[in-house]
């Protein structure tokens, strides 16, 4: 698949994602572990979000020097331009007001992450720095299931200490995002090899 393809689906699968955090938060109904995390620091620190979730993303991918996990161009493009879509779109939705407002705010947010991580996963230019740490970590030894456990309560926590959002929110995309990244990446995966087209030439070739 021809790199420009690529990278087209990537940077829409990080916009995509990226506007889907941002309805999260304005549906203030509770956010992902990682994202409790991002709100809370940035209210103590008293900085944006978006730049949070850049910084941390800095961090964790410092983080694969020792553990020797090799990135790729996807994950560089990930560590900034998540966040920076994430403060442009909270610059631009309003607050959302009333339970069908931030109820449809908090679905639709949901969809989109699990949308734009499908697009940018299979795109198959590199992880997000989050999900290499993940996939580091268990490569010697525990179960991926079991690392990111342990990484996503440790964030929700600390996030939750910090004063960031746990609610309803937080349940529906703990258990909805897996199977919507997993549905949406096997929809965009670049690296299957096209379906044969069905026709009369390939009912002769039979």
């Amino acid at each position: 698949m021809p790199l420009r393809r690529r990278l087209i689906q990537l940077v829409l699968g990080l916009v995509t994602a990226g506007i889907g955090l941002a309805l999260g938060v304005r549906a203030d109904l509770g956010l992902g572990p990682w994202d409790v995390l991002h709100q809370g620091i940035a209210e103590r620190a008293g900085v944006s979000m978006g730049l949070v979730v850049i910084a941390v993303g800095v961090v964790v991918l410092l983080s694969w020097v020792p553990l020797h996990q090799r990135l790729g161009m996807g994950t560089v493009i990930n560590v900034f331009t998540v966040g920076a879509v994430l403060d442009l779109s909270l610059g631009v939705l309003p607050e959302m007001h009333g339970m069908v407002a931030q109820g449809s705010a908090m679905v639709a947010g949901v969809v989109a992450v699990g949308l734009g991580s499908g697009l940018y996963l299979g795109a198959g230019l590199g992880p997000g720095p989050r999900d290499g740490l993940m996939t580091a970590l268990a490569a010697r030894g525990p179960s991926i299931r079991l690392v990111r456990t342990a990484i996503e309560v440790s964030a929700l926590g600390l996030g939750w200490l910090l004063g960031g959002t746990i609610g309803v929110g937080t349940v529906v995309f703990a258990l909805a995002i897996g199977p919507l990244v997993q549905r949406f990446m096997d929809a965009f995966d670049l690296s299957r090899p096209p379906e044969p087209a069905s026709g009369p030439a390939t009912e002769q070739a039979r």
